[in-house]
């Protein structure tokens, strides 16, 4: 698992909000808050449940721990690439808080794809595409893909996740009917046998889902070990690397 910063953690869970802006984009309300506590600040993304916006296909004010959910199935795995997320109180009511990553806002998934699908970014999409099969995705934009000013590739915005129906929506489609790497599958076998006796953080991601939602969560990786492969989209050739 990867490790988490004390100060990181703390500072999510019980820095106070100094002040909140209303981001522009999404359709339900996200704040880019200000904490501060014990004289560090830190920026942090706040979304509140009573900001989310009701979807017929997810059950009402749930959004907020599918963020949670997701960022502790990338924990489990090893796969460091969600930003630390908790649930906590604000000041619009509950709702997630994740810790805000400084990024270049000109990169997107499109614009790092374009330029390299070789070396570390490559294997850093890779790995977000199988978090998506296995999270089911419903929702990875182009610009839910950052990157960090470090080179790091961070994903965002998992609100739309773990629902029991198979409803994958990715702009990922780039590494279809390739083999899954052995380095991804691996840690997917342990998570099975984990679900099956659950402590530590795989207790705490099942209690953020329901039972219909962690069967299914189970049924995507069992299905995902056995394939081996990434998809491809139906009826559409490979793009050519070379």
């Amino acid at each position: 698992m990867s490790e988490v910063e004390p100060s990181d953690l703390d500072l999510l869970c019980r820095g106070e909000f100094l002040n909140w802006e209303l981001t522009p984009h999404g359709s339900n309300y996200t704040f880019l808050a200000e904490l501060e506590l014990d004289g560090r600040h830190g920026n942090a993304i706040y979304k509140p449940r009573k900001g989310e916006i009701p979807l017929w296909d997810f059950p009402s004010g749930t959004l907020f721990k599918r963020e949670c959910a997701a960022y502790l199935l990338s924990r489990i795995l090893g796969w460091d690439f969600i930003p630390l997320t908790v649930i906590r109180d604000g000041p619009h009511g509950i709702g997630s808080a994740q810790l805000y990553v400084d990024h270049d806002p000109k990169e997107n998934y499109y614009t790092i794809s374009r330029d390299s699908l070789e070396g570390s970014d490559a294997d850093q999409l890779r790995m977000m595409c199988c978090f998506d099969l296995v999270a089911n995705n419903t929702d990875r934009k182009a610009n839910h893909v950052l990157r960090g000013y470090d080179g790091k590739l961070w994903g965002i915005d998992q609100g739309l996740t773990f629902h029991a129906d198979t409803k994958i929506r990715t702009v990922i489609w780039d590494f279809g009917e390739e083999p899954i790497p052995e380095q991804l599958l691996e840690p997917l076998r342990r998570l099975c046998g984990e679900l099956l006796a659950p402590s530590g953080d795989v207790a705490e991601l099942l209690t953020l889902l329901d039972a219909e939602e962690a069967r299914a969560l189970l049924q995507r990786l069992q299905w995902v070990l056995q394939e081996g492969v990434f998809p491809g989209i139906p009826g559409l050739r490979r793009r050519r690397r070379d």
